[in-house]
């Protein structure tokens, strides 16, 4: 056993949370409770995202009490995925346990999550809560980016992406980077870096306790976009003059095959006597034209994202399992 495999403990918890000071105690007792039921070595790892409540004096309080608390604090709000991220940073366990602090999110539910990782042989496990307490509102339009979610990145089996409570191997959050909003997609990014052993299970949805909700509507829109931009980035990220380049030749043929066309037709008309008027006189020369300059500035567009990707230190980043 490596002296890496030796520092580790069973269990890390990140708790990512924005003004939550009324629920942290409850949260952590029954965090702890769970915990020592079970005899699992264990941390709790609260990233206050710049609340702008009492929930840094709270998280200071429960880790005097206990050497399992540590917390993390931001300046200002940065959102969900940074939080997440800077908790994937510092993590400890085999296992990583992530869970929203506004005790929606069941810590029952962790001794199961636990064994489908470190028995069922999962890299992540995805929360579904498959009864929710949430407004119509809230649930229609979930259904309906869960499917879109699905259909995109090829994961059919998980029916709820953007829940909290999720389960991984240590290696899947070190492998992995969250970032802008892509929290509601970490399924899709662990797929993406070679973790393709996902699996999900129902898990109890409790009504709000505290407070109210940080997210409106407009995660809805971001969503898509984010979707979008994670599915581009997947494919042609590395190479994008494969989409740019393609795009760019196919529509300067195109444009240039129709200039040819409106050419020709005109010398074919002079040739037979017939009338005709000047190229410029048609629309469709200057359609063509268009199509031309528009395929130059994409071919153009892909070779320049070819010379940044080139140049970014990402470009040679590959997942690598072992090593011997």
């Amino acid at each position: 056993m490596t002296e890496r495999e030796e520092e580790l403990i069973d269990i890390s918890v990140v708790v990512p949370l924005y003004n939550e000071d009324e629920s942290l105690p409850e949260l952590y007792a029954w965090i702890e409770r769970v915990m020592q039921a079970n005899g699992f070595t264990y941390e709790v790892i609260f990233v206050n995202d710049g609340s702008t409540d009492r929930s840094w004096e709270v998280i200071e309080e429960l880790q005097r009490k206990s050497l399992h608390v540590r917390g993390i604090k931001f300046r200002r709000n940065h959102g969900k995925s940074p939080a997440l991220y800077c908790g994937f940073e510092r993590v400890r366990g085999r296992v990583v346990i992530t869970m929203d602090a506004d005790l929606q999110d069941s810590p029952d539910e962790i001794p199961e999550l636990y064994r489908m990782i470190t028995e069922d042989g999962y890299d992540l496990v995805s929360g579904w809560k498959q009864k929710r307490y949430d407004p119509l509102s809230k649930t229609i339009p979930t259904k309906l980016f869960n499917a879109t979610a699905r259909m995109v990145s090829g994961i059919h089996n998980l029916h709820d992406f953007n829940c909290g409570l999720k389960a991984y191997r240590c290696e899947v959050v070190k492998n992995i980077e969250v970032y802008g909003e892509m929290h509601r997609y970490i399924p899709y990014l662990a797929k993406e870096a070679g973790f393709k052993r996902i699996g999900e299970k129902v898990v109890r949805h409790q009504a709000r306790k505290y407070g109210k909700t940080k997210f409106g509507l407009s995660r809805f829109v971001n969503g898509y976009l984010d979707l979008l931009s994670l599915w581009f980035l997947s494919r042609f990220g590395v190479q994008p003059m494969h989409i740019f380049g393609l795009l760019g030749s196919v529509m300067f043929l195109l444009g240039f095959l129709a200039c040819l066309v409106v050419g020709g037709n005109k010398l074919y008309a002079m040739a037979m006597g017939l009338p005709y008027r000047l190229v410029t006189d048609s629309p469709y020369f200057y359609l063509a034209l268009t199509a031309m300059m528009l395929g130059t500035q994409l071919f153009l567009t892909g070779f320049l994202a070819e010379l940044i990707s080139r140049n970014s230190q990402e470009r040679n980043k590959y997942h690598i399992e072992k090593e011997i």
